[in-house]
């Protein structure tokens, strides 16, 4: 008997039922790449998106550092802190085109290693059906800001080249609780989005495979609105030369040929990269990128908010809508040297998958994610963001809701289809995470 089968008998959702036949599945599953329920650590309840979604996960407050952390990894919190809050200068390889000085000038709020509202500028256009991110003409990401006069050469901020098709806003996001993301282990992401697209098709997501930087080894993608960076030393990389032009050597291109040894060219310029003050790549090693990728991979997770009982029968109502099929609950790190971070149960309330999300996409393409997909946003620590989705295009909750198209748009639809009171328990809920 079909698994779909024997839950329209029994009248529960499907998911409900997915993990029953899990030992069966997992016989079929390509071992590679599919991890069992003993792997992902999951019970059938957290994968299915239903588990508990009530729970004050630590005390820790936003921007604190991992309960639980040794005496060194406290050391390099604090100087990873440090490194993050720094101002970089010319000398320091700054530019000659970038976006802002330091990583905490756009993760600040409301501590830093937040987000906040800053916008950076992505671009491209299509050829042939081809993504092209216009390198030539200072893509794919725009630096607004130059270093200025330098040898009778002057460094200006970039625009919008009039070539540029394709404009995307993407806001700068809160970055707490990143190490664990760090520690689920691939096998975790192939694992979900096989069960999705076995029990839940028309919403199933599917992993961004990008390169590691570090390995050159093709990795399941994470970070970032698109899932472009594998870990938090990538995405740290990817942001020192994107935001700051700052380039560090010896790590491996990423999927569209570029590299963070080289530099941003400003408009495209290559010849204005003789006047440059400082030769790529701008520092000898990656320690920076280290420090930055340790203050972020031990950042404790949002706190959770006031639990009360509109908040406990918004959570059922989230399952009950959809929500969490994409925005899923509950993850589980796998082995890590920080024991912190080993072996954890988390509740991110995110897939990490790309899904499609039709006129809500931003047509960027990066890695194997196409222009309609994104990454599923982590809702924890959504109280305390001003500006909501990839642009920040809604200023509230609802809003953000109401913007939900492609796979997203059922959800949406049954959150309309809502009486007003369960509306309120739903916000409710939501504003408490």
């Amino acid at each position: 008997m079909k698994w779909t089968a024997l839950a329209a008998r029994v009248s529960v959702p499907i998911c409900s039922v997915a993990l029953i036949g899990l030992a069966v599945l997992a016989a079929y599953a390509d071992h590679r790449h599919v991890a069992t329920d003993a792997e992902t650590g999951l019970t059938q309840q957290e994968v299915c998106g239903e588990g508990r979604t009530d729970e004050v996960e630590h005390d820790a407050d936003f921007g604190d550092p991992l309960p639980g952390l040794s005496a060194d990894e406290l050391t390099r919190f604090g100087l990873g802190r440090e490194a993050f809050e720094d101002v970089e200068g010319v000398a320091d390889g700054l530019g000659p085109v970038f976006n802002d000085v330091s990583c905490a000038s756009c993760h600040d709020s409301p501590q830093v290693g937040g987000g906040s509202d800053v916008l950076s500028t992505r671009i491209g256009t299509l050829r042939d059906e081809v993504f092209d991110p216009l390198e030539r003409f200072g893509g794919p990401t725009i630096q607004t800001k130059g270093i200025g006069l330098v040898e009778g050469h002057e460094f200006v901020g970039e625009v919008v080249p009039k070539e540029a098709t394709i404009v995307s806003r993407r806001r700068a996001t809160p970055l707490f609780g990143f190490g664990l993301v760090d520690s689920v282990p691939d096998s975790t992401f192939f694992f979900i989005a096989r069960m999705q697209q076995r029990f839940s098709p028309e919403t199933a997501g599917r992993p961004n495979l990008v390169i590691d930087l570090q390995t050159g080894e093709t990795a399941v993608g994470r970070f970032g609105w698109k899932a472009q960076a594998a870990t938090v030393f990538d995405f740290c990389a990817d942001a020192y030369k994107d935001e700051m032009g700052i380039t560090v050597p010896g790590l491996f291109s990423s999927d569209d040929g570029r590299n963070v040894s080289e530099e941003n060219l400003p408009q495209g310029d290559a010849d204005a990269l003789a006047f440059n003050p400082i030769a790529s790549p701008n520092e000898e090693d990656t320690a920076d990128i280290s420090a930055f990728a340790d203050f972020i991979r031990m950042l404790a997770p949002p706190p959770r908010g006031r639990i009360t009982g509109s908040v406990r029968a918004g959570a059922g109502i989230f399952r009950r809508i959809g929500c969490s099929s994409c925005h899923l609950p509950t993850l589980r790190t796998g082995p890590s040297d920080v024991d912190a971070l080993h072996d954890t149960v988390f509740h991110p309330f995110s897939d990490f998958l790309l899904h499609d999300m039709g006129s809500l996409g931003d047509e960027i393409e990066q890695g194997s994610a196409r222009g309609s997909e994104m990454r599923t946003a982590p809702l924890w620590g959504l109280r305390e963001q001003t500006a909501l989705l990839h642009d920040g295009r809604a200023s509230t909750i609802e809003e953000a809701i109401l913007e939900h198209d492609g796979q997203g748009r059922a959800a949406r639809n049954r959150y309309l289809d809502l009486r007003k009171s369960e509306r309120k328990h739903l916000l409710d809920f939501l504003n408490s995470l």
